[in-house]
């Protein structure tokens, strides 16, 4: 039988903070300002901020720069036991990386009404055909999360 999890409350929150750092960058280089950062054994393996415009690639969500970046930092394309902190619920693009990569949990800040699959549009972690099952924790720091696109996409209208 397996073990269940302990999670620790104050780390989520660490953690996420180190994401809500990575946003910040992205919105000073114009991007929608959110960051991911991925943890194993209690350390960050990968950083990531949406990128898409600057590097010209629609893949480049936070999600999947932080776990290219993980990936390449442990040699290995799975990623077991291991946690992805995002800002903002992830979309389907990203949540198929995420099974594939066999990460064991994800915790999301902001809701995505619009894309999100995680719980908004979907569940798409609990769908029966994955070979793997993914630990989901929503809301952690969701107010900051939120205000930060919320004040991004504010100060766009207002620049038009």
């Amino acid at each position: 039988m397996k073990r269940p999890q302990i999670i620790d409350r104050s780390l989520d929150q660490h953690f996420m903070r180190e994401a809500l750092a990575l946003a910040a960058e992205g919105a000073q280089l114009g991007e929608v300002p959110v960051g991911a950062v991925l943890v194993q054994g209690g350390e960050i393996i990968g950083r990531g901020f949406n990128c898409p415009i600057s590097t010209a690639d629609p893949s480049a969500h936070a999600e999947m720069v932080a776990i290219r970046a993980a990936a390449q930092a442990v040699g290995n394309y799975r990623l077991p036991g291991s946690t992805l902190y995002v800002t903002l619920e992830p979309c389907s693009m990203c949540a198929g990386l995420i099974v594939h990569a066999r990460i064991n949990r994800v915790v999301y800040g902001a809701v995505e009404p619009k894309a999100g699959v995680a719980m908004s549009r979907g569940e798409f972690f609990s769908q029966g055909f994955l070979n793997h099952r993914v630990l989901i924790e929503g809301g952690v720091l969701a107010e900051e999360c939120g205000a930060v696109l919320s004040a991004f996409f504010k100060a766009r209208r207002g620049a038009r």
